[in-house]
């Protein structure tokens, strides 16, 4: 998730951001993956609101996760409407309309190609090599600017492992 907070990061200016917590991938108490037990992502499938709510404040306190945070109601509403689990990017435009739909993670969870949309749209933001990588986690983001010209949004459950490769 590095790479969407840098991306918010140099866009945050253009742009809104909204980062959408899902239904976990991989609880404990479903298909628990060794790599969430050695990065301690570990949660049991939320039964509430509450639940969920106490796990997305765990995460953005660990990782100091900067972009705004909100979570799918239990109906999964949010998830439903755009086919957001395991985690997905998308923008949308002033219209409300769809003009990105990236594909579902981890495999096809693209954040270069928000990066260059919104390049191509607000021009592009250059970088000089970095020697730290920020730390990766897993969430969701929307992103639209703030006349409403804009939107992206992407989709993870939080007990994918915290420095997986999207």
């Amino acid at each position: 998730m590095g790479d969407v907070v840098q991306i918010y990061n140099d866009y945050k200016d253009h742009a809104d951001f909204l980062t959408v917590y899902v239904r976990e991938a991989h609880p404990t108490d479903e298909w628990q993956m060794k790599s969430n037990v050695k990065d301690d992502v570990c949660y049991a499938q939320p039964k509430t609101l509450e639940q969920r709510v106490a796990i997305a404040k765990d995460f953005t306190a660990r990782y100091k996760f900067p972009l705004p945070f909100g979570i799918d109601d239990l109906s999964n509403a949010a998830d439903n409407a755009y086919a957001a689990w395991p985690e997905r990017l998308y923008i949308i435009d002033e219209t409300g309309h769809i003009v990105y739909r990236g594909g579902m993670g981890p495999f096809h969870y693209k954040p270069a190609e928000v990066r260059e949309w919104l390049a191509a749209k607000y021009g592009a933001v250059k970088h000089e090599a970095q020697t730290t990588a920020a730390p990766a986690s897993a969430a969701s983001a929307r992103t639209s600017t703030s006349s409403g010209a804009t939107s992206a949004m992407t989709t993870t459950p939080l007990s994918a492992p915290a420095n997986s490769k999207k």
